[in-house]
């Protein structure tokens, strides 16, 4: 016998008719037609050299070459319907996966205390990885299963990968709460005149919140009024409060610091920009990470702000 030879549908049919002891029953937990059915036992048949059940007045027996066959077949298949009906369910309540997400460090302030409370919530034996990866390379970390998603300034164009938009933010300013612009009216926006005035002090994050604030300083012909750079947004804070810097951050960032003694200026024509979840095609049916997603839109994605 060559196993390369064998249709291993035909597996299901011997399973099927083992278990019921008739070749009609046999059909109809099959959904075939009985003629079928037996023709594929007459294949299975001529595969083993062996009738493998024989009529007799009680009804079809097996030979002992079935006997043999047939328990090794049952197990086989019961233990790839297991297979396969765990990959089409996904239990958060049991589950003990480690979700690889990349987050910059302004990512893991915002997201991940909400995020955290609802897995320890919902999935108590997962465990989370924040794994840093530059915006350029989250295409590639997604296709070789580096990390599963990624939360950021993404705009990804790259084959294979989707991604869900989450919430439009726009930047805001912060100062210590007595700083005063050097000139102007004194409102709740600073002007382009008033923010050219300013000294500044800029998180240059290497993660997915890219260099957006510093190509709009460039853009207003504002990068030589940036007096301290910095890598992470958590310093800022401090800074601005112990000295005269000015710090341009997202205003969800800056909504965080309520409890700071810190001042929120809005910037006149600001632009607006995208904060997306992003992942691999590959993984968009997986029940787990499908899962996963649903969570992270459930916690953070909010209504569009439009440009005022």
């Amino acid at each position: 016998m060559n196993f390369r030879q064998l249709d291993l549908n035909l597996l299901r049919v011997l399973a099927a008719i083992h278990r019921t002891g008739s070749v009609t029953a046999a059909a109809r937990t099959l959904s075939l037609s009985q003629s079928a059915t037996s023709n594929a036992l007459a294949r299975l048949r001529r595969f083993f050299d062996d009738e493998l059940f024989v009529r007799s007045p009680a009804g079809l027996q097996r030979t002992r070459l079935c006997e043999q066959v047939a328990p090794g077949v049952l197990a086989q298949l019961a233990s790839l319907e297991s297979l396969v009906t765990r990959l089409d369910a996904f239990d958060p309540g049991r589950s003990d996966l480690t979700w690889r997400l990349s987050l910059s460090d302004l990512g893991e302030m915002l997201f991940l205390p909400g995020l955290i409370a609802a897995l320890r919530a919902e999935a108590p034996h997962t465990r989370v990885s924040n794994i840093s990866v530059a915006a350029a390379a989250v295409a590639t970390a997604l296709e070789t299963r580096e990390i599963d998603c990624a939360i950021g300034i993404l705009q990804p164009r790259q084959r294979g990968i989707q991604a869900e938009l989450l919430f439009r933010e726009q930047y805001v300013a912060i100062t210590a709460a007595d700083w005063r612009p050097a000139g102007g009216r004194v409102g709740a926006s600073l002007s382009p005149a008033q923010l050219a005035g300013a000294s500044m002090v800029l998180a240059s994050p290497t993660a997915t919140f890219h260099s957006s604030v510093e190509e709009m300083l460039v853009d207003l012909k504002l990068a030589d009024r940036i007096m301290l750079r910095g890598r992470h947004f958590g310093a800022l804070p401090d800074v601005v409060t112990s000295t005269d810097l000015l710090a341009i951050v997202p205003a969800m960032y800056a909504a965080s610091l309520a409890d700071r003694a810190i001042r929120v200026w809005k910037l006149r024509d600001a632009p607006f920009y995208d904060v997306r979840l992003v992942w691999h095609a590959s993984t968009a049916r997986d029940p787990a990470q499908q899962w996963l997603r649903a969570l992270l839109h459930r916690l953070f994605r909010r209504a569009r702000l439009s440009p005022a």
